[in-house]
């Protein structure tokens, strides 16, 4: 029942191993760099169902519900690239990795459901092993605050698209999220001068390459992968398998850049602990 919901889930981080990466390479700072980012989803997704002829309006409630939602995406996007501008992808990733743990502690009290203690166990041990990767440093204080936010918004709106997806199908989600977090981010524009200079910044030709990637690809099939996923895995399993995230990414940057630097003894008992964590959970997720 769950061997392909848990490849599509997969799939989708491999593919999300890609974002750090990007984020990295787009010159653009972070709040201007998610703007573009979800314009072009929205423009994507927009498409696609009017080619499909399954653009739908969904309730008012649903649809507040979503463009809530969207907003929340917006914000972890800004802060998770935030992270990696202001440290680097290891650390943004590393701060992400805790989203297992949180998702054990906050899922029962938004779901009023009872913790679970073999949760909570085996979020930590994913911590634990993404830690062992890498090293902290205290000049990426700002990085690492932003990237525990970052953790936790995604956190709360994988909860709470655990309960939308039921309802919504995984396309119409995804276009009013994203829409959503467009408009929010629309709204705010006025304040991304205060932390950006230029006050107004322009993709450049190599920028508009990896964000038609990252929009395209790393978000919108990446996301409906996940979201088709979501409606047979829990938030938690979800959350697990995104440990993995870190270690593709820097498994691609090792590809693309030669770091082989980063891949000392402490990588490969890191990573023995974070697919524990996961294989672990993927049994639990199947029994």
């Amino acid at each position: 029942m769950f061997k392909k919901p848990i490849l599509q889930l997969h799939a989708a981080v491999f593919l999300w191993g890609f974002t750090g990466i990007l984020g990295k390479l787009i010159t653009l700072s972070e709040g201007w760099l998610v703007w573009y980012r979800m314009i072009l989803t929205t423009l994507i997704l927009l498409a696609i169902l009017q080619f499909k002829n399954s653009l739908r309006l969904p309730p008012k409630k649903t649809l507040l519900q979503l463009v809530g939602t969207g907003a929340i995406i917006a914000l972890h996007w800004v802060c998770f690239f935030g992270s990696i501008k202001y440290a680097n992808v290891s650390v943004a990733l590393v701060c992400l990795s805790s989203a297992g743990l949180f998702t054990a502690l906050l899922e029962p009290v938004m779901r009023k459901t009872n913790f679970r203690p073999v949760e909570l166990a085996i979020g930590t041990l994913g911590v634990v092993g993404i830690y062992l990767i890498f090293h902290f440093d205290v000049q990426y204080r700002i990085g690492i605050i932003l990237g525990i936010v970052s953790t936790l918004l995604s956190t709360i709106f994988s909860i709470i698209n655990k309960q939308l997806v039921a309802s919504v199908k995984a396309d119409t989600m995804m276009l009013y999220e994203l829409g959503g977090g467009a408009l929010f981010l629309t709204l705010c524009l006025p304040f991304f001068g205060i932390v950006a200079q230029p006050t107004f910044q322009i993709p450049t030709g190599m920028d508009w390459f990896w964000l038609i990637i990252l929009s395209g690809v790393c978000t919108v099939f990446a996301m409906y992968l996940s979201l088709q996923a979501l409606r047979h895995v829990s938030a938690f399993t979800q959350n697990i398998a995104l440990n993995l995230e870190p270690v593709y990414t820097i498994l691609i940057a090792f590809l693309l850049f030669d770091e082989a630097a980063l891949l000392g003894w402490s990588f490969y008992v890191g990573f023995c602990l974070i697919v524990l964590s996961v294989v672990l959970q993927m049994r639990r997720a199947t029994q």
